[in-house]
């Protein structure tokens, strides 16, 4: 069987999932939307997420639950059995062994949590350890949309890698799931960003590609374990947009991007690069909007 027809397969489980993640599900209705046999969906779906149906199905509800205690603070209760949750001692139960902490304490306290982040299904095996595209044959890259964008002084918290340089290596040395601890983050000022620090912003022995969080310089509450809370400076950062694509080639639009970035004359817009005023940065790739990346710059006219 064709692997991206399974891919296809996953997905719209996946989908579904989404779509019906407030009401009762069953193995029979999400085998059926697939087109494949219960037992096949479950095997497929593992192998793709790396969960079961059903623990991904429980880990989405409380990552949405969690969501509304941070931003809403409704009752638990309410919420408990918004997302299917029998009682108020189940849904405590499931969200505490989940994260750590009881929803009450949550959504009093909202510290930063491992959400679950529910990326879709892809096969990754033709991209090398640098996570570069092999393409066979070059597609030429339509429109870019480009602006300079202020970012503030900010507090920024983050994860540090050890030596990676890249998404690929960071996730080899810190996992992949450092984005759900920084979406929980309520104070947040713009989405999670992966980030290429500079020279002057990196420490020794820690990794130039880090992912992390921008803040309110007056943040300031604890962290969890393995992230740090520094500070940037304010900046001005050139914003390229690619054009929406199909989310099976993400690599290959990402890499459109870089060949444009890479050619492109910032002195066009009255800019140069400023590679120390902050770190060069990038949005989780989505196929809709494109994919989107941050450089440093400064006015030419502007003294260093």
């Amino acid at each position: 069987m064709d692997r991206w027809e399974n891919i296809r397969a996953v997905r719209s489980i996946q989908r579904y999932i989404e779509d019906h993640i407030a009401e009762p599900m069953t193995l029979h209705e999400l085998s059926r939307t697939a087109g494949y046999s219960q037992w096949h969906c479950e095997r497929l779906f593992k192998e793709f997420t790396g969960k079961t149906i059903f623990e991904y199905i429980r880990a989405l509800r409380l990552t949405k639950a969690a969501l509304l205690l941070r931003d809403g603070r409704p009752k638990v209760i309410d919420v408990a059995f918004d997302f299917v949750f029998d009682s108020h001692e189940g849904f405590t139960k499931a969200f505490s062994k989940q994260f750590g902490l009881s929803p009450k304490y949550y959504s009093k306290n909202t510290p930063p949590i491992k959400l679950f982040i529910p990326y879709p299904a892809t096969d990754l095996r033709h991209t090398d350890n640098k996570g570069e595209v092999a393409m066979q044959e070059s597609k030429k890259l339509q429109a870019v949309f480009v602006q300079v964008v202020e970012r503030p002084a900010r507090k920024v918290m983050l994860r540090r890698g050890v030596a990676a340089s890249d998404y690929f290596e960071y996730c080899g040395e810190v996992g992949c799931d450092v984005w759900g601890t920084l979406t929980s983050v309520k104070e947040a000022l713009y989405e999670p960003i992966g980030m290429w620090l500079p020279k002057n912003m990196r420490r020794a022995g820690t990794s130039e590609y880090v992912q992390g969080i921008e803040l309110p310089l007056d943040y300031s509450k604890p962290m969890p374990d393995g992230y740090e809370l520094t500070e940037f400076p304010p900046c001005k950062m050139m914003v390229f947009q690619g054009p929406p694509y199909e989310d099976d080639r993400f690599e290959e639009a990402i890499s459109e991007v870089w060949d444009l970035i890479k050619g492109f004359d910032p002195s066009l817009y009255g800019y140069e690069w400023a590679e120390e005023d902050g770190p060069r940065f990038q949005l989780a790739p989505m196929g809709y909007r494109g994919y989107i990346e941050a450089r440093p710059v400064r006015p030419l006219s502007q003294t260093k």
